[in-house]
């Protein structure tokens, strides 16, 4: 019988060497699961992206990795397992957005990056040549095939993307662009985030209000201050031919920060009737709000589908002017710059007005989070929206749950801790 007794240290200094030929060789910024839960994909600051896959037996292990920046990763995202191939989308400290598309059929360790045997090209690339982005996120509709990007600048420019043939990964087109905020003064630290609104479509009180049922919704963080935008539909000429477009709002401005935003989310599940936005502040508190929609029960509307789904085509169809599909019957593909040049107040702030498609939102603070007593880094939502996580410079991940009364409440906490090797 084999003597027990503590391991060998060379043992264990290989064992922790073998760790780390499968990880990342710098600092990891960046983390994102797919729909499923079973691939990670991690962003470091050596700029490179990992992909990981959840085997049957349980265990993670290395699907590719690849040089996808010159600088560190800040943002990762994958989209939705149903657009073919899988996609990967990544944005660089350098201002670089960037695609990348996996090819099924190639060997593990070469399956993302497009190309690699031509330079490694992703499949869509493009950067701000005014100011660097700092965030970004991405939305796809599954009924319309529609997919939509938001890049936020450091000069707090808002720009909107949209791809209506996800199978043509290159061809984004510029539907929107504003501010969300005046340009940080030379030297000023700085901090940006937008998240879409995870939801299919707006919650019920919000189509009762008069949301339409293909609105977008975005929560960006600019510096310390938290706006929430709805799109609209507006009709307007582009050489004398009438099409729709999208632009967007200001619905509500959430004030009451008292350092920058660092982060922000808003929560799926709006079954509840309403919507919920997260957001990490520098002065140590996580605040959870909720977004209402407030609706006059003498509008002549009732809770019927019919009526909560109605779109605005019909009623501006009504008016005499042309829905949102026969403009596009009549001129389908509508250039960039015409549409630029057609949408009103695109330089503007976007703030509400009462105009025409316009829908007035309400806000109040549920809950203010203190637990982690240090500046918060991160918040998110699972995906029921139960869940509420916050990170901080504790190095601590807590958890909430909502208590009956609607206030949120710490449930649990994971504790990172750092493990002493031995060396012979």
């Amino acid at each position: 019988m084999a003597a027990s007794g503590p391991s060998s240290p060379i043992s264990e200094k290989q064992a922790f060497d073998l760790n780390l030929q499968h990880g990342h060789k710098d600092l990891v910024q960046a983390i994102a699961f797919n729909t499923y839960g079973d691939r990670c994909a991690t962003g470091s600051v050596d700029g490179k992206i990992r992909v990981f896959n959840r085997h049957k037996d349980g265990t993670w292990r290395l699907c590719d990795t690849w040089t996808a920046h010159g600088g560190e990763v800040l943002e990762l995202q994958w989209l939705p397992a149903t657009i073919y191939p899988n996609l990967v989308a990544s944005l660089g400290i350098e201002g670089w957005f960037r695609l990348w598309a996996e090819d099924p059929s190639a060997a593990p360790g070469r399956r993302f990056c497009a190309g690699r045997s031509v330079g490694g090209r992703p499949a869509f690339d493009t950067r701000s040549t005014r100011a660097p982005y700092r965030s970004f996120s991405m939305k796809h509709n599954e009924e319309t095939r529609h997919t939509y990007l938001a890049l936020l600048a450091t000069d707090g420019r808002l720009t909107v993307y949209e791809n209506d043939q996800p199978e043509n990964l290159s061809e984004y087109t510029s539907i929107d662009e504003f501010s969300i905020c005046s340009k940080p003064n030379r030297g000023e630290e700085v901090s940006f985030k937008v998240r879409f609104d995870p939801n299919p479509e707006p919650c019920y009180a919000a189509l009762r209000a008069g949301v339409g049922a293909d609105s977008l919704g975005i929560v960006v963080a600019g510096m310390d201050t938290v706006k929430v935008y709805r799109s609209r539909d507006i009709v307007t000429a582009s050489y004398g031919v009438a099409q729709t477009q999208k632009e967007f709002y200001l619905a509500a401005e959430i004030h009451g920060h008292r350092g920058l935003v660092r982060d922000v989310a808003w929560a799926p599940g709006n079954i509840r009737g309403y919507d919920m936005i997260a957001t990490a502040c520098q002065d140590g508190y996580a605040r959870v709000f909720r977004v209402d929609t407030p609706f006059s029960d003498d509008d002549g509307k009732s809770w019927s589908a019919g009526h909560l789904l109605k779109s605005r085509g019909h009623a501006s169809s009504a008016r005499g002017s042309p829905t949102k599909d026969e403009a596009a019957a009549k001129h389908p593909h509508p250039s960039t710059l015409s549409a630029s040049l057609a949408k009103s107040g695109s330089a503007g702030d976007r703030q509400w007005s009462g105009q025409p498609g316009q829908v007035h939102h309400t806000h109040r603070e549920i809950s203010r989070l203190d637990s982690h007593r240090t500046p918060v880094w991160r918040v998110g939502f699972d995906d029921d929206g139960q869940i509420f996580g916050s990170t901080g410079d504790d190095g601590r991940l807590l958890f909430y749950r909502q208590t009956p009364d609607g206030v949120w409440a710490k449930s649990s906490e994971l504790v990172m801790v750092k493990a002493r090797m031995a060396t012979p």
